[in-house]
């Protein structure tokens, strides 16, 4: 907020653009072309573009690394089984079972599509969708459905609704338990958004605060200081955009795991 404040501050009294504006202008998403029908918003930004170019590549390289069948993958095919077995066999079946094969499709096209959308904001001039908290809201908000289509096609609605609250408690305690219950159902999935939003938009702030200190002292002289830590960073960067797809895949099979078996 305080660097929204500087920003909007500079450019009122038509000063050159301080460091809020620059980091600003990195971290926040554009319209890049104004659609409004009926009064909804359907605007075309440019995280919204890179969405699509996350989804197109997906798309294309996934068809031309398996295009061949062959019963030894080579190449990139090799390396995407390879972490496709690793999601399977490490992550989704001990979280959820042999329940959990059906939601493998979906579980594995969301770890792809938010490490994409990581990867691509760290193209330069490109941007990173999953900094933005509308993208990360979608997500989680996908992540809560698919919790509780588990639960229900695996017991029923009843049975499912019936399972949200630990058997054996007393019935004086279920006025409470219920609505903490409910509660909890929403919050798992906004952990889910806020950790995945907030992290990646840490990281890129930190960068560019590493490479505005050139121009906050006005000296040449801390270039190679600050080039070194954005550097640094920009890698870690790296690390962190495959750790985010990971957790935020892990933690929807082991939600959803906890929705098919409440008994654990």
């Amino acid at each position: 907020m305080n660097l929204a404040y500087a920003a909007s501050q500079g450019s009122e009294h038509g000063a050159e653009p301080n460091v809020g504006e620059v980091i600003l202008h990195h971290v926040l998403d554009t319209n890049i072309l104004d659609i409004r029908i009926l009064g909804i918003n359907l605007s075309i930004t440019k995280h919204v573009i890179m969405m699509w170019i996350a989804a197109a590549l997906l798309i294309f390289i996934f068809r031309f690394a398996f295009r061949e069948q062959r019963l030894v993958p080579r190449g990139i095919a090799n390396l995407f089984e390879a972490i496709v077995v690793f999601l399977r066999d490490e992550v989704i079946l001990p979280n959820m079972g042999e329940a959990g094969k059906p939601y493998l499709p979906y579980l594995l096209t969301v770890f792809f599509f938010i490490l994409f959308c990581n990867l691509l904001g760290l193209i330069p001039f490109a941007a990173t969708a999953t900094g933005n908290v509308s993208v990360t809201a979608a997500l989680a908000l996908m992540s809560l459905i698919m919790i509780q289509v588990g639960g229900i096609r695996e017991y029923g609605l009843k049975h499912h609704l019936q399972n949200l609250i630990p058997h054996g408690i007393p019935t004086w305690l279920l006025p409470i338990m219920i609505p903490v219950e409910i509660m909890g159902q929403f919050t798992k999935p906004f952990a889910l958004c806020i950790r995945l939003f907030a992290n990646m938009t840490a990281g890129h702030i930190v960068i560019l605060s590493f490479l505005s200190m050139i121009f906050i002292l006005k000296s040449i002289a801390i270039s190679p200081v600050s080039v070194f830590f954005a550097l640094f960073i920009s890698l870690l960067e790296l690390f962190v955009a495959f750790l985010q797809a990971y957790i935020f895949t892990m933690l929807t099979a082991l939600f959803i795991g906890m929705s098919i078996h409440p008994q654990h």
